[in-house]
């Protein structure tokens, strides 16, 4: 469950950061971490659209550096993005001067005021310059679809026991999470559905 869904104790570590956003009734935010990459990012569009469903996608600066029009096509198709570094670089492992200018490089390119740190780990004084500058998202369900322990079948049990009213859940556009997200984004999807839920974006 540490896992699945931050402890309210680690929450209050950075009290500043969105986990959960309340504004309206009975929607959910699908998020995207890593992207975007031609192998898996262009069929998660096509799913959304599939759906009708608009995500928020927290880009890595150097995947956007090499697929450009990819970046592009994301914006196009009117999905939000966000700023998750530029080399998935964990704050913990770097100093604040190392972490930041990594966030600003990817920001040159990305251009959003959204940010989320990988692992959702960071430093509070990282924290504290970013969030002058970035509405820093973090999640209240991440969905596990990365692992290679986990079947399609319990990532979707993942989000049946822990979506609820104003949940951000954190799936991933990318190579590690593939051989979950193919069968497992289209089920979250319908069972989201089934239970009377919306899709909403995050503003930058």
């Amino acid at each position: 469950m540490f896992i699945e869904r931050p402890p309210l104790l680690y929450r209050m570590l950075f009290p500043e950061t969105v986990w959960r956003i309340h504004k309206r009734d009975h929607t959910v935010y699908l998020t995207f971490d890593d992207g975007p990459i031609p192998e898996v990012t262009p069929w998660v569009l096509d799913t959304l659209d599939r759906y009708g469903i608009k995500a928020t996608f927290f880009c890595v600066g150097q995947n956007v550096e090499r697929y450009p029009e990819l970046f592009e096509e994301l914006k196009r198709r009117g999905h939000s993005v966000g700023n998750h570094t530029m080399n998935h670089l964990q704050g913990a492992h770097v100093t604040t001067r190392t972490y930041l200018h990594n966030v600003f490089k990817a920001h040159d390119l990305i251009g959003s005021t959204l940010f989320r740190p990988p692992h959702g780990l960071l430093r509070w004084g990282q924290s504290k310059v970013l969030r002058s500058r970035f509405a820093i998202i973090m999640y209240d369900l991440v969905t596990r679809d990365y692992s290679s322990k986990l079947t399609p079948d319990r990532v979707v049990d993942n989000v049946r026991h822990y979506a609820r009213n104003g949940s951000i859940i954190v799936f991933h556009d990318s190579l590690k999470a593939w051989h979950n997200l193919e069968t497992a984004l289209p089920a979250a999807i319908e069972w989201l559905i089934d239970q009377g839920y919306s899709f909403g974006t995050i503003s930058s």
